[in-house]
């Protein structure tokens, strides 16, 4: 993919995930904007990725679970007519019975994985669709196709990254714009420390680094990946689980109760 001069805009930037992405598309020639809440972590890796691969690096320190935060970066999308790829990065968890947490805590995080993704694609999008050409990366999660107790809030808020981007997908399927889901599974990244879960609680050998699971996800956006599942093996999973979802869907288009429900 020619990115030589692009710029790109990502969210959740100072470590973790956000950090690899920065690193990778600062050494295929990316300039970045790159937004957390951490200044002193941005204005370090900002000044290593300057150094090392000589290209510009702005920092904007905001909160996304904040309406001033959300609205900050929303209008350096809109005026920066430079930046022709989102990464929506940021995101937070907490992986414990719904009932553990607070509503304050709950709306937080629905707010940063749902919110300000939705109101961050819409600040750039008509920008991209009216030229035509650019990159949205939605970073979802594997628990998008899965829930089990402990995991409801977040399940529902990356399912609904999910179908928010191949909604978009289906949207912009005609154009030259590249919208990619990206749906990891466990990532040794920060999010651990407070979602509750320690990565030593996970299963041996199912913990990918964020190293691999961004070249991985790099990889799948330039061969044209729609959705990408970095540590799925078997690609014809993907297919076989597709063909269901839509066998069960028009399915249910007969406008009939189904004879189980006993309705004559």
């Amino acid at each position: 993919m020619t990115t030589q001069h692009a710029t790109a805009l990502i969210t959740g930037a100072s470590s973790g995930i956000g950090a690899v992405y920065a690193d990778r598309l600062a050494a295929r020639g990316v300039n970045l904007v790159l937004v957390a809440r951490r200044e002193a972590r941005l204005q370090t890796l900002a000044a290593d990725l300057r150094a090392r691969y000589g290209v510009a690096v702005e920092i904007q320190v905001a909160d996304l679970t904040d309406e001033a935060g959300i609205r900050a970066v929303e209008e350096t999308l809109r005026s920066n007519t430079a930046i022709t790829m989102l990464v929506n990065n940021a995101g937070a968890a907490q992986m414990a019975p719904f009932l553990a947490g607070d509503v304050a805590q709950h709306q937080a995080i629905n707010t940063l994985n749902t919110t300000a993704l939705m109101r961050l694609t819409y600040a750039i999008l008509p920008r991209l669709a009216q030229n035509n050409q650019g990159t949205l990366i939605n970073i979802a999660s594997v628990l998008s196709l899965h829930v089990r107790a402990g995991s409801a809030l977040y399940s529902a808020t990356k399912a609904w990254v999910l179908s928010f981007t191949r909604g978009l997908q289906e949207e912009f399927a005609d154009s030259h714009l590249r919208i990619q889901a990206v749906l990891p599974a466990a990532t040794a990244t920060e999010i651990w420390g407070h979602s509750g879960v320690t990565v030593n609680d996970l299963p041996e050998g199912s913990v990918m680094t964020t190293e691999d699971m961004v070249d991985a996800s790099l990889a799948g956006l330039d061969q044209g990946e729609l959705i990408t599942i970095p540590p799925l093996h078997d690609a014809s999973l993907w297919d076989r689980y597709e063909t269901a979802r839509l066998e069960l869907f028009n399915s249910a288009r007969t406008g009939i109760p189904a004879p189980r429900y006993g309705k004559r």
